[in-house]
């Protein structure tokens, strides 16, 4: 939805600010003060409620807020003195006051699906399920099709990734022609926050639970960073359920499984100790080296954006479990016993996991091709040509297993034929 007020333009689907016709610097937090003021214009927003939506159940200091209402005043012309745009009630909280027009995407908007009008706009529905041991995750499906399974990776948020520059053209791009599965894992978003074990024999339990609660028999099934060892494991255990493979910046080893100097081991402890101290802080510094590693070849908002989503995903204890187990994964045993066709896409200057470790997953997997992605970044940006690229393979190797996988679930709605073999 995109709201036009004086000079400015705030585009909620793009996660867009204007003033003048120019995209202004806001703060993820502020541009979800904004959001919900105008959203709730009708009304006062009580304080209690702003800090509900922005910050979810991690507390912040009333402080906080007021900042980030001055902030948001700032982006769109306005003070704490004059208020024309956001009034404060005092002992209630805050409402917006400005005229509003809500007004209709523009034709050709970059950031639509050239391939879908505007009424075919892609809604997520999400769902829970318990896993084996008695935990709570939040999988959501978005399209419609065959289905595509992506398994967890670390940190994930459903509804925070829904709006985020970061996913948002993943989730249109792989969900194209295909009803894409994907899930929290165990600790992040949605799902329970406080899991009792952590681990990669944990995460294949909740791939299966995900996929059981659905009712899918057999489908594709993707891995991008360390889903793809869960990925690959799930496939090892349930060859007859997974028809095709697709790797996205996988590896076979963790760092501390494959680290053999000291430089190795000083540098994941290092990223520990970052996710230890600074997680958790609302001054993102620390984050944003993630961010920087992640993503190397984005602008400095795409860093912040992403430092703001990490820290909405989970709480520095959980991010630290989650990082250890990812550390210390080996498949390879599991990736010599494959058999399937299986598609492995790696950034050949990925600054997160080397390129090496997307050759040896293609030297181990029988049946399986690599393809080598012109990019340093980790999470591929919209806008660069790897991001095309990527894509085409995914959709090309899909559709050549299409006729072969077979599956009906009753909560995906909709049925595959399977045309038996000679």
């Amino acid at each position: 939805m995109r709201f036009s007020f004086g000079d400015a333009v705030l585009d909620t689907a793009r996660f867009i600010l204007e003033r003048g016709g120019e995209p202004q610097h806001v703060q993820p937090q502020v541009f979800d003060v904004l959001s919900h003021l105008i959203v709730n214009r009708s009304r006062v927003v009580p304080k209690t409620e702003l800090l509900d939506t922005v910050w979810g159940d991690r507390f912040v200091s009333e402080s906080t807020l007021t900042s980030r209402i001055k902030a948001a005043r700032r982006a769109v012309g306005d003070d704490g003195i004059t208020q024309s745009i956001i009034k404060t009630v005092h002992g209630r909280g805050y409402r917006w006051v400005a005229p509003i027009e809500e007004l209709d995407d523009p034709e050709g908007s970059q950031d639509r699906q050239r391939s879908d009008p505007p009424s075919q706009r892609l809604e997520q529905r999400i769902r829970f399920c318990r896993t084996s041991d008695g935990e709570r995750l939040a999988y959501a499906t978005v399209g419609s099709g065959p289905p595509l399974v992506r398994a967890a990776h670390w940190i994930t948020h459903l509804d925070h990734e829904w709006a985020s520059p970061v996913w948002q053209h993943w989730m249109e791009g792989l969900s194209r022609g295909h009803t894409l599965v994907r899930y929290d894992e165990r600790g992040c978003g949605l799902s329970d926050h406080d899991p009792y074990d952590v681990s990669l024999e944990s995460f294949v339990h909740d791939l299966e639970s995900v996929v059981d609660d659905l009712g899918l028999e057999r489908f594709p099934l993707m891995g991008l960073s360390q889903g793809g060892p869960v990925a690959i494991e799930y496939a090892h255990r349930h060859p007859e359920r997974v028809s095709r493979l697709i790797l996205v910046g996988a590896f076979v080893k963790g760092r501390r499984a494959r680290s053999f100097t000291p430089q190795h081991h000083r540098e994941f402890e290092m990223q520990r100790e970052l996710i230890r101290l600074g997680w958790g802080r609302d001054e993102h510094s620390f984050r944003l080296y993630f961010s920087s590693v992640f993503m190397p070849d984005a602008d400095p908002q795409l860093w912040s954006d992403f430092a703001e989503l990490m820290r909405r995903t989970t709480s520095a204890e959980n991010a630290l479990r989650l990082f250890d187990a990812c550390l210390d994964m080996d498949v390879t045993q599991a990736a010599s016993a494959l058999d399937l066709p299986t598609l492995i896409l790696h950034g050949r200057e990925d600054m997160r996991i080397p390129f090496e470790q997307g050759v040896s997953l293609a030297a181990l997997i029988k049946g399986s091709r690599l393809v080598p992605l012109d990019t340093q970044n980790h999470l591929l940006r919209p806008d660069e040509p790897a991001w095309a690229h990527l894509l085409e393979e995914i959709h090309a190797f899909l559709a050549e297993g299409q006729s072969d996988e077979s599956t009906r679930s009753p909560r995906l709605g909709h049925t595959v034929s399977k045309n038996p073999a000679p």
